[in-house]
């Protein structure tokens, strides 16, 4: 564990919370600490009031915040004193706590203050510091956790039995310290839970916490020895990932991306022979049930997994007043020897965060179960945690899903034009994008970690296959289709018509959108809310003009592919439809020449055919864009096999 401080650094903090701030980032920097979300900090400042009277302010940490990236908007600030004697009631439900708490505060605009703002304000020390550190979690979550503490730092250090967060903690602990508390204690152990320190200065409480985590890193390592690296290659078709992100999204209820996060430790993992043992057992902390729930799904039966949860909830939940509704009963983490570790979310934030909340578990699990078994908090305890009102508010702090959450899709030529407008707007629409374009460019247009950008050449079916394995992978599956690359030739008549040029713009017009809808039309028979492919035609299949024999031919040719899709394609869910634009611009295909040679062949100066429509108006790449969204959506649910124009009003067409 790392030693972060920098004199020269916290010299330039001016004030108490500057340095809480400082130090929080500190701690939230390092993973092995806390993690999205996790950890807690808190610091007493006196203040003058209204009034102009002196009271003590405590400065904690806003429910829902990282302490990786807060700042002053993160930390809620409440008058000490009431906080102080909240903990000395004799009891107080949860709900209560939380509206006092925010009673408290100096500041109405101020987040939540996190559910441990009455531990940290009976703590008589200035700075208090809280964390989940894997080496102390590991110590924790075994049968010997206090002669362990005992035996690693003697008397320095206050354990607390486990006791449910909220004012239950709270109550708890203001007994302990009133009747334990010596000068000579630096911190409290929290049986699996975590680690607190304090001090009366910013540098003594942070020193505390990496030194109190350095000795029990130090202790794991003399006990445990690295098993050697797994390399991990998964063997298992794309249908494969498919099928279970589909069982995944019907027990959900909605789509959801399934994320791979297998690195050398998770191979190991997942290729143990006590997986569904040691796995099962409950998750390292109370705090990750709500990011990975309290177990994973071991294998692809999401259906027992299902029936497991649901015999969990009846169990727990029989004696519950007011009765609880059950939460959705699908897993966020799959362990499979053949798929590795894979994350689930709405949104692939979500994906990702459970996926980095397990990566870090799994260490903790296996050296825990090395030091004398893993043995994590029972069920019952587990089950309050999920169900508490308070930890499920954090839940709600993500808001509502955009309408493509949890969707994939790809689109071709994704690198410029309306491929890239196609892209930027399917994710505004929280969907995640595989995109496909032959320009290296892509992957520095879209570095974002819910876009996969592949370059490929679609003139190359064993590319496509290979572009198709690696979008699967990354997401679990594809539920849009939007094919819109393809090339515009130089204008040219029939009579002078090259057959290579020919062969060229048909091969990546028609034959590659062909082997495309052919090796996706399985897994967009298994999107949740029924597979859409849009294709992007042409003003030129109603409507063709001169020297464009080659383009109008190829545009036709997947225009009517589409209507045989459509009809064939019905029965499973997918809707085709096609959107035909004209003179889009500000695309790849409209270079200088050939928009000099198109208009020349109508007989018109370049300004006056870039508006040659009935609305005289321009289309541009993001108009075409937000027409392919909308057929994606819910309001061309019930459509199939059309043809929308999106030109500005062509009487040719009309």
């Amino acid at each position: 564990m790392h030693n972060r401080w920098n004199d020269t650094t916290a010299n330039q903090c001016v004030t108490p919370l500057d340095l809480r701030i400082y130090t929080s980032r500190l701690l939230g920097a390092d993973p092995a600490l806390v993690l999205h979300g996790g950890g807690n900090t808190s610091v007493k400042i006196a203040a003058q009031n209204l009034f102009g009277d002196t009271e003590t302010i405590l400065y904690i940490k806003g429910s829902g915040h990282d302490l990786g990236t807060i700042d002053r908007r993160g930390f809620a600030p409440c008058r000490l004193d009431p906080l102080v004697r909240m903990g000395q009631l004799p009891e107080l439900s949860d709900a209560a706590m939380v509206n006092a708490m925010r009673c408290a505060l100096t500041d109405s605009s101020a987040p939540t203050p996190s559910v441990e703002a009455i531990l940290h304000a009976i703590i008589p020390y200035t700075y208090v510091d809280h964390t989940h550190a894997d080496a102390v979690l590991t110590i924790l979550d075994t049968p010997r956790a206090s002669a362990y503490i005992q035996q690693l730092y003697g008397d320095k250090l206050l354990v607390v039995p486990y006791v449910m967060p909220g004012f239950a903690l709270a109550r708890h602990c203001a007994l302990q310290l009133a009747s334990q508390l010596q000068p000579h204690h630096e911190g409290l152990i929290l049986l699996n839970h975590g680690i607190f320190t304090w001090g009366d200065d910013a540098k003594t409480s942070y020193d505390r916490m990496i030194h109190y985590v350095n000795v029990a890193e130090q202790f794991v390592a003399q006990q445990i020895h690295p098993a050697t690296p797994t390399v991990f290659t998964p063997p298992v078709t794309r249908q494969t990932r498919a099928q279970l992100r589909h069982d995944i999204a019907s027990a959900l209820g909605a789509a959801v991306v399934v994320m791979p996060q297998t690195d050398a430790a998770g191979a190991a993992f997942v290729s143990r022979p006590d997986l569904a043992s040691i796995a099962q057992r409950g998750c390292v902390t109370p705090d990750h049930i709500i990011r990975t729930r309290q177990i994973p799904l071991v294998g692809r039966d999401v259906a027992a997994y299902v029936a497991h949860y649901q015999a969990w909830f009846n169990q727990y939940s029989a004696d519950a007043t007011p009765p609880l509704t059950m939460l959705d009963p699908a897993p966020r983490i799959v362990l499979d020897p053949e798929l590795g570790v894979l994350s689930v979310g709405r949104r692939v934030r979500e994906a990702l965060i459970a996926g980095d909340v397990y990566r870090q578990s799994i260490p903790v699990i296996v050296n825990a179960e090395a030091l004398g078994g893993y043995t994590p908090l029972p069920d019952a305890d587990l089950f309050a945690i999920e169900y508490w009102e308070l930890e499920q508010v954090k839940l709600k702090l993500l808001g509502q899903a955009p309408p493509l959450s949890g969707q994939v899709a790809l689109v071709t030529g994704a690198a410029s034009g309306i491929g890239r407008a196609c892209v930027e707007a399917l994710l505004a629409q929280g969907a995640a994008v595989i995109a496909l374009d032959i320009n290296p460019r892509l992957t520095e247009v879209f570095a974002r970690p819910d876009v996969c950008a592949i370059i490929c050449d679609i003139s190359d079916e064993q590319a496509i296959g290979a572009a198709i394995d690696h979008g699967v992978q990354a997401f679990g599956g594809i539920d849009i289709l939007v094919l819109n690359a393809g090339i515009f030739p130089k204008s040219r008549l029939i009579n002078a018509q090259p057959s290579d040029e020919w062969r060229r713009t048909m091969a990546i017009n028609l034959d590659a959108n062909v082997v495309l809808m052919r090796e996706c039309q399985p897994l967009l028979a298994l999107a949740h809310d029924g597979g859409r492919v849009v294709i992007i035609g042409s003003k030129n299949v109603p409507a063709p003009g001169p020297g464009a024999a080659a383009y109008s031919a190829s545009k036709a040719a997947i225009t009517q592919l589409a209507r045989v899709a459509a009809l064939e394609w019905g029965e499973a869910g997918i809707r085709v439809n096609v959107v035909h634009p004209n003179q889009v611009f500000d695309t790849g295909i409209w270079s200088d020449d050939v928009l000099a040679s198109r208009a020349a062949n109508y007989g018109m100066s370049i300004d006056d055919y870039k508006k040659n429509n009935i609305l005289h108006t321009t289309i541009t790449s993001h108009d075409v864009a937000k027409l392919v969204v909308a057929l994606c959506g819910d309001i061309f649910a019930r459509t199939t096999g059309a043809q929308i124009p999106i030109d500005g009003g062509n009487d040719r067409v009309i």
